[in-house]
């Protein structure tokens, strides 16, 4: 047999590796955390990789999760040996197939990264609440909770799977498990052949449907016989617990890795054990060692067949002196008696008592706990707490642990300094930036150093699912043996800090041991840096006895052309310090690292960043320690103590990356959270940012259309308001007629900019003198901050001008207050100036319905929110429900409104008399197509409550609680091309055809921004992306058209950075419409492989190829007798190919495969021409008018 090579992987690519060469077929939808697992998959096809039996696997992108279980129950009952990938509500979706799969007794092996399900909350990260709400289902469960797990029993399910006609959902813990990155042993193909067998794959192609021998199967089954069919099948579930043993001994054979259903681990006379499933197994093994070690005798039951549920099995797992067990679940059910495993332990340990099997004398005492939800910490302090409490004469019979719980009382008290981690693994820790490379240069360095030294490895990555622009911390541990310790470094032996800025607003070094090093990425050099440090960092260095390293990464970024990637700078810096590898050839493994990485986005990449390693090391320093502290400054609060009461005690916390220390009773209790709080989390990420030349601006507001975080603002203003302005502010006189005599001024908001630069790449006006200069420039932001940020507080002073004033055109529009602003969207983000531009124009009366993606995380993810609220407190209202239903949970929102509405209408006609006729008239009958009706109307409503105050009936209560709903709201249905093309499609043209005024934003990046940038059927021909690593075969969905088709929907497309006027036009006409409007706008993504600074250039030329033509079909215009298309763009000047090189989602295809890439050019270009015919044509065509005597007959 082949010899087994040992390899550092992730969780998911484990599990994908066994999945891909034993299935035939792989039907997938993206969801966090498995999208890597189909990812893999479709990429080693895509290459060619070839299954156990010399075929290439058929990998097929579906548009849901419910589409991919569909595409797999009918794969299975065609006889292929079939598997997907997916994870919570993705795993809900497929649940009607399971139960189908599982009812004809299909051998099918799934695998799941256990995601939290999204309740008062989403949340991308893991526990078991997904996979217990498949219990049901008829699927066997089998949990895994190593890396090395994982990819054993994903071997083991397809080879029980296929024995015992059971289908297997296979589970290991997301993030936990699914991103940690450990040394494994990897099976060869030879041992999969040995366990899945060609009889076994013979006897499941004679199940197969074929017409050469037709059966008959889905029926539909009457009373008289369907209980009695239901129970037919008992027998296979009887023996499953068997033949899923003998799996695990055949591989053991194989192997010599040993699992059982129920693995104990332990004293062999232990009087206290705890249960549980998944990764915190080891965290529990460890803290079961140490205190054995010190006389105790405790051990640990680790569940790995949850379904069927083998109660002799486990009754044989567990030691017969056990006195008292403490079953662990990572889910709640709320108004359950206990959680699921606990209920079935107590309900095993009662089954055994009553059958007369039972060993014990006494049936030890149950009890039960909750931990790790999504994804919280689980120590082995927590165990050891959990012990304690089993220890206690009158434990607490259910318990909570790793939270404070000062409501309901439930939790255990831990000591959180306990620490059992021995001396002899190295722990190291990196403080870094979403997409600054932090993450991906130490998954490398993992990599480099578990399989280039005799060192076992353990990389895992912590990031908010905002992913960009924020904090990521990697947590790298390597020693002697194989660790398996899931949880995160408490103390570590090196910790790097990639962002100077980091030092004011988060205590890294209470992370470090004594005696560990530190590494600094700073902007001031070894002699200068130490007077420059916080108070608070200076005395941890002292007092901790920390060596200090320091290195300019950014300079050494842009003298090398990485521009702000620093990763490749970082990491050589740690080998260098760290010592693990010699320096050459840790410079040799990490030149193969990036070869590895960035080959196939070119050799231009590949060469900047070797070139940035073989100038790193002669910028790297060691500080000099002073004895003493040398400074007074200290680190700054989190937020100012201006803010408001909630965000100082709870936001703040989180923000300062302590939420793990917040009790329960500071939690809204149904998930409500206050809106306007980006205001006060000042990020300071960025390194230039933008500086205004007031004499060269024509005033055009370009620069602040395009901001993506509301970061730069335009103010026309009395004069008198410049009064105690800062001597650095400035302002100069108005040009326009429409505010004559009032002042300007352009500010940037310091703090909140993420230095992107679109200000300066739209900004239309260049310096005679120096062409390379414009109105606004970039500078360095660190020696401005102070002086801008006084600037910008004076400038939020100045009131806003009158709404009723301002013109609805691009400049008109940038006076208007953003109610979007500061998110947590990646610099350069090319939606997020739609949402902004949306909040400017409509928000004070804006309800948002926001599908799952990007933009619900940059939209709403804690612990800050973006959407913000006017001097008079109105503002969006959000709400985020699911992926696959944003059209209809928006469409609710109307009819919630419509009906309300209603109810003000009857009751203010059935009251005219008491509250006056002529208010009522003019309150019914208000036109609130502009700013100044909308004032109007909220006046008149002000005046009706003053009268119903005097009324004192049912009918004006009820009324005064309706009186809002007169005054015109705005639904706006907002998500990415993943909902509107995909998984929302068929809710989205459901809605549109109901005709209801309902806005819908389509934030149009072509692929799934949010999970990693699958294809979507928004993506373009000839483009790769995720799950289409060849380059997709066919051409994008025309949405635009299909919603046209309809005749009465208002359609527009557009793109701000190639026509910002056709875009704010585009909005107004889509609000005013009086029925649905959907407006699809072009996004540049980060996954389009460009640089960010070029979004806007490269929306103009997606415009000029005639990729991406302006349009706006607008139904009004046939009463006139007027096409309702008109086009806003021109014929295609250049060819899609040119436009399409200019990004590496294409190139990578030319690079691969010069002679495809050519072929879907060509297609593409045959297929936009075409198009774009169409619409000229319907563009150009006439419609007659109906006059006033068309309704006569003929004569």
């Amino acid at each position: 047999m082949t010899k087994r090579r040992m390899i550092t992987v992730d969780g998911n690519e484990a599990t994908a590796s066994v999945a891909h060469r034993t299935s035939e077929v792989v039907a997938i939808y993206p969801i966090t955390p498995s999208s890597n697992m189909g990812e893999w998959a479709d990429e080693w096809s895509a290459q060619g990789r070839k299954n156990i039996w010399g075929q290439v696997p058929s990998v097929s992108e579906m548009q849901s999760e419910g589409g991919a279980a569909g595409a797999v129950h009918g794969a299975l009952q065609a006889g292929a040996l079939t598997t997907t990938f997916t994870a919570s509500q993705g795993l809900l979706l497929m649940i009607p197939n399971m139960l189908k799969i599982a009812g004809e007794l299909t051998a099918f092996a799934m695998h799941v990264s256990a995601r939290t399900l999204a309740t008062h909350a989403l949340s991308i990260f893991g526990d078991h609440s997904d996979v217990m709400g498949c219990r049901n289902t008829g699927f066997a469960m089998l949990s895994s909770g190593t890396v090395q797990e994982a990819h054993d029993f994903a071997a083991i399910v397809q080879g029980a799977t296929l024995r015992s006609r059971v289908p297997f959902l296979h589970f290991f813990d997301g993030f936990r498990t699914s991103h940690e990155v450990q040394k494994i042993e990897e099976l060869t193909d030879d041992d999969l052949r040995s366990l899945v067998t060609d009889d076994l794959v013979a006897a499941h192609r004679a199940r197969a449907m074929t017409p050469d021998k037709p059966i008959l199967r889905g029926t539909a089954q009457n009373p008289d016989t369907f209980f009695q069919s239901r129970e037919a099948g008992n027998k296979f579930y009887n023996a499953c617990p068997a033949i899923v043993q003998a799996e695990m001994d055949r591989f053991a054979k194989l192997t010599g890795r040993q699992y059982k259903l129920f693995d104990y681990y332990g004293h062999a006379e232990a009087d206290r054990v705890v249960m549980l499933m998944g990764s915190a197994a080891g965290a529990t093994k460890e803290y079961v060692d140490w205190a054995n070690a010190r006389g105790e005798k405790l051990g640990v039951v680790i569940v790995r067949l949850y379904r069927p549920f083998d109660v002799a099995a486990l009754i044989a797992a567990l030691p017969t002196t056990v006195k008292s067990i403490a079953v662990l679940d990572r889910t709640k059910e709320p108004g359950a008696l206990g959680e699921p495993l606990y209920l079935d332990v107590v309900a095993a340990l009662h089954s055994a008592r009553a059958a007369g099997t039972t060993p014990f004398a006494k049936d030890p005492l149950v009890i039960g706990g909750r931990y790790g939800l999504s994804s919280k910490e689980f120590t082995p302090a927590m165990v050891k707490a959990v012990f304690d409490e089993l220890g206690k004469k009158d434990p607490k019979p259910t318990f909570t642990v790793g939270i404070n719980d000062d409501v309901t009382n439930l939790s255990l008290d831990f000591d959180e300094d306990f620490d059992i981690e021995p001396d002899d693994v190295v722990r190291a820790v990196f403080f870094g930036l979403g997409s600054d490379g932090t993450v991906g240069a130490n998954k490398n360095s993992i990599k480099i150093i578990a399989e280039e030294t005799e060192n076992w490895g353990q990389g895992y990555f912590v990031y908010d699912s905002k992913k960009a622009g924020a904090i990521t911390i990697s947590h790298l541990r390597f020693g002697p043996r194989p660790i398996n310790g899931a949880y995160l470094i408490r103390k570590a032996n090196f910790v790097a800090c990639h962002q100077y800025t980091f030092l004011d607003k988060y205590d890294m070094l209470g992370m470090a041991a004594k005696g560990a090093t530190f590494l600094l990425n700073s902007p001031y050099s070894a002699d200068e840096v130490w007077d420059h440090l916080p108070l608070e960092v200076q005395q941890d260095i002292i007092k901790k006895e920390l060596k200090l390293f320091v290195i300019d990464a950014y300079a050494v970024a842009r003298d090398t052309g990485m521009g702000v990637r620093i990763n490749t700078i970082m990491q050589t810096c740690f080998f260098a310090i760290s010592g693990v590898l010699p320096r050459d050839e840790a410079i040799k493994q990490i030149k193969n690292a990036i070869e590895k990485t960035y080959g196939k986005k070119g050799e231009v990449i590949v060469k900047k960043n070797f070139l940035a390693v073989d100038h790193t090391l002669s910028h790297l320093y060691e500080v000099k320690i002073p004895g003493k502290v040398t400074t007074d400054r200290r680190r700054p609060p989190t937020v100012s103590d201006k803010a408001p009461e909630f965000v100082k005690n709870v936001s703040a916390i989180m923000m300062a990356n302590k939420g793990d220390d917040l009790p329960v009773s500071v939690f809204p209790q149904d998930g409500t959270w206050p809106t306007a709080t980006t205001q006060w989390e000042k990020r300071n990420i960025a390194l230039e940012i933008p500086v205004w030349n007031p004499e060269m601006c024509t005033q055009c507001n370009k620069c602040a259309i395009i901001c993506p975080h509301a970061a730069i603002r335009p103010k026309v203003f009395d004069a008198k308001y410049l009064d105690g302005a800062p001597e650095s502010f400035k302002s100069i006189d108005y040009k326009a007629p429409d505010f004559k005599g009032q002042k300007y001024a352009l500010q940037i908001a310091p703090e909140d900019c993420t230095g992107c630069g679109l200000c300066v790449v739209v900004c239309p006006v260049k310096d005679k003198a120096d062409p390379k200069r414009k109105t606004i420039n970039m500078e360095p932001q660190m020696p401005l901050r102070e002086q801008e940020a006084r600037n910008y507080e004076f400038f939020l002073s100045i009131p806003d001008p009158d709404r009723t004033k301002l013109k609805a055109n691009v400049k008109g529009t940038q006076f208007m207050r953003p109610l979007f602003e500061y998110s947590g969207a990646c610099a350069g983000c090319g939606e997020t100036p739609y949402v902004k531009l949306l909040t400017q124009m409509f928000g004070d009366r804006a309800l948002i319905a926001n599908a799952t993606g990007c933009s619900s995380i940059y939209g709403g993810n804690l612990p800050t929110t973006p959407y913000a609220q006017n001097a008079d407190g109105r503002g969006p209202t959000w709400n985020n429900s699911l992926f696959e239903d944003n059209a209809e949970f928006g469409f609710g929102f109307r009819l919630a409104i419509d009906n309300h509405k209603e109810q003000a209408e009857i009751l203010l006609n059935k009251m005219a008399d008491k509250i006056g006729q002529e208010l009522v008239t003019a309150i019914l009958e208000a036109d609130q197509s502009s700013e100044a009706g909308l004032q109007e109307q909220r006046a008149r409503i002000e005046e009706l409550r003053k009268a119903l105050k005097n009324i004192n009936t049912p009918e004006a209560a009820r009324l005064d609680l309706l009186a809002d709903y007169l005054v015109k709201k705005s639904v706006w249905i907002l998500g990415g091309d993943g909902w509107a093309y995909d998984i929302g499609y068929g809710g989205l043209d459901h809605v549109l055809a109901q005709g209801r005024d309902v806005n819908i934003l389509v934030l149009d990046t072509e692929v799934y921004s949010n999970t990693g940038g699958q294809a979507s059927k928004s993506t373009p021909m000839g483009a790769s992306a995720k799950f289409a690593m060849a380059g997709k075969e066919i051409g994008k969905k025309d949405l635009a058209m299909m919603a046209m088709a309809y005749g009465n929907v208002y359609v527009a497309k557009v793109a701000m950075g190639a026509k910002d006027a056709q875009t704010v036009r585009a909005f107004q006409e889509a609000e005013s419409y009086p029925g649905t409007s959907i407006i699809i706008a072009y996004s540049h993504c980060i996954a389009h492989g460009i640089d960010m600074l070029n979004g806007p250039n490269q929306q103009k030329l997606a415009v000029e190829s005639g990729h991406w033509p302006l349009f706006r079909w607008d139904p009004r215009r046939m009463a006139e007798g007027q096409s309702p298309l008109q086009m806003d763009s021109g014929e295609p000047t250049m060819s899609i190919a040119d436009y399409a090189r200019n990004e590496t989602r294409y190139r990578m295809v030319e690079r691969a495969n010069p002679s495809r890439f050519n072929r879907l050019m060509t297609q593409a270009q045959k297929e936009t021409t075409n198009r774009f015919a169409v619409y000229q044509q319907l563009a150009a065509m006439y419609l007659p008018t109906a006059d006033k005597d068309s309704s006569e007959p003929a004569s």
